[in-house]
């Protein structure tokens, strides 16, 4: 405590709006918000646990110390009503002087609380909506803090209320684990929030490494199963008719149609439904849509399992409307054959070699909590099941496409919390912002691409005491190329922040030597 209190001490004013019990004020967290108090609109890059909250907190009492008001933005509900409440804790002001607003509360109300108001935790589209009736006013805001703020792209209400921001004058905190690996995309974070300094730091930076506790990631090969390779030699010949029509009508020149990355496949629908011709348009349409839903059934095969390729074999099969490309898949016999063995496998209790690899990781942490996140409701459902009949309590944790509620969620979090059950299975939502607990081991149940959603995952553990994080990858499937471009993209974007903030630096000197040389002359 002795060093939290000197810390807040070098921040004038400060104390008498935070509540100190229990804060730890870092090293590397003085340095980013005295940076910020010098140099304006700043970027705040850091590892998820490591406190970028508490420097926004920070912020927003050095605002109330010369009386002005605050907003702290969220991107979903269940975020903005972790951070209010975390902030009734923390701030020493009236209840009154503190708002949610997540679109709860009818306007008319909302008005005359805004008004009250010092410090407002809201989401993006309740504000944006605000500002846009009138009903919210910026007069007397000193500082907005985006958390989450890689979400400030194209036209998401991040973007209006920056720009909003920028018009009056008001200082702009961005808070993110990861901006992207993509100098494009880092700029445009950059402009839209009107940024004028980065402070980003890694685990090894020195005034950080000190409070990191150590992440061990363990890669685990996978081969897939006899009956897997048999039925994906069945999928294998008909993707590749697909493919060569595609070929010869000047589409996708890939040799393989398991390594197209998803991206190019969509951009390449894009450009058939663009095409003027409507006999040469609906014959690629064709192959591109037996193409795409065999390229997903075979990933699902290889990659996820038996139970999920069959989930999705059914859906294709229940489906009122089928086009000509699916009713032509499902009556290929090499399709039927296929189906066929999956489902005899499934009889004799077969499944990937992924959930036996899953099961043994997490049979040495028993009694320990464990996240698993997988791509798939399929893959999920599975997942748990296997575990439960492995007498390992487990529980998934989806989002409302799903049909769950926000309650249900909060009640599987308190139940994990509260270790009702160990291990949670679950989708990309609980991947960012929700309060989830530590964990002793994550497990990515398939590689994914994106830098930004590998580094909050394995945020999840490592916060408090020493991580495991596990990799399943499946040999020969694009788990391989998915492992390796992950990795590359994180270690690619410090070098891209780094740079831009030297670029930044410099277009700034450059301005304040030009305004001195004008006024000199």
């Amino acid at each position: 405590m002795a060093e939290s209190m000197r810390a807040l001490n070098e921040f004038p004013g400060v104390m008498q709006y935070i509540n100190t019990d229990g804060i730890e004020m870092r090293e590397y967290q003085e340095n980013i918000i005295d940076s910020i108090k010098r140099n304006g609109n700043t970027l705040v890059v850091l590892p998820t646990g490591l406190g970028k909250t508490l420097i926004g907190i920070i912020s927003i009492a050095s605002q109330l110390s010369e009386n002005k008001k605050a907003i702290f933005l969220a991107p979903t509900k269940p975020l903005a009503e972790q951070h209010y409440n975390n902030f009734k804790k923390i701030f020493k002001i009236d209840e009154q002087e503190l708002l949610l607003l997540i679109g709860t509360v009818s306007k008319k109300k909302r008005e005359a609380m805004e008004e009250n108001a010092k410090i407002i935790v809201a989401t993006p589209q309740t504000v944006a909506n605000d500002l846009k009736d009138a009903t919210l006013s910026l007069d007397n805001i000193g500082l907005v803090v985006f958390d989450e703020c890689h979400k400030a792209v194209g036209k998401y209400a991040y973007t209006y209320i920056a720009n909003e921001c920028n018009i009056r004058g008001i200082k702009i905190l961005g808070l993110t684990a990861s901006p992207g690996s993509k100098k494009e995309k880092i700029m445009g974070l950059v402009e839209a929030l009107n940024i004028r300094n980065i402070e980003a730091r890694i685990a090894s930076d020195p005034d950080v490494s000190r409070y990191v506790k150590q992440k061990y990631t363990h890669n685990v090969q996978i081969d897939m199963t006899d009956t897997i390779r048999n039925i994906a030699k069945l999928i294998e010949p008909e993707a590749e008719v697909a493919l060569r029509s595609l070929n010869k009508m000047g589409f996708l020149r890939f040799k393989r149609f398991d390594r197209i990355p998803k991206g190019i496949l969509i951009d390449a629908g894009n450009q058939i439904s663009r095409i003027n011709a409507a006999n040469y348009r609906m014959g690629a349409m064709f192959s591109y849509v037996k193409l795409l839903n065999l390229s997903h059934a075979y990933e699902l095969l290889t990659i996820e399992g038996l139970y999920p390729f069959l989930t999705y074999m059914k859906a294709m099969q229940n489906k009122e409307n089928k086009s000509r490309s699916v009713e032509n898949i499902l009556a290929n016999k090499n399709i039927i054959k296929a189906v066929e063995l999956a489902e005899q496998a499934i009889k004799r209790g077969e499944e990937h070699g992924k959930i036996i690899a899953l099961i043994d990781i997490i049979r040495k942490y028993r009694g320990k909590g464990v996240i698993v996140f997988a791509q798939y409701r399929s893959t999920i459902k599975m997942i748990v099941e296997y575990l439960i009949n492995n007498d390992l309590p487990a529980k998934a944790f989806v989002g409302k496409k799903e049909g769950v509620t926000q309650e249900m969620q909060k009640n599987i979090i308190q139940e994990f919390r509260e270790r009702k059950f160990d291990i949670l299975v679950a989708s990309s939502i609980a991947e960012e912002g929700l309060d989830i607990p530590n964990v002793d081991a994550v497990i990515f149940y398939e590689p994914i691409p994106s830098e930004i959603r590998n580094i909050q995952r394995k945020g999840r553990t490592g916060r408090f005491r020493d991580g495991e994080i596990y990799i399943l990858i499946a040999r020969d499937t694009k788990d391989e190329v998915y492992s390796y471009i992950s990795a590359q993209r994180e270690r690619k974007m410090l070098a891209i922040i780094n740079k831009i903030n030297n670029e930044l630096t410099s277009k700034i000197r450059a301005a304040g030597q030009s305004t001195l040389g004008g006024s000199n002359a």
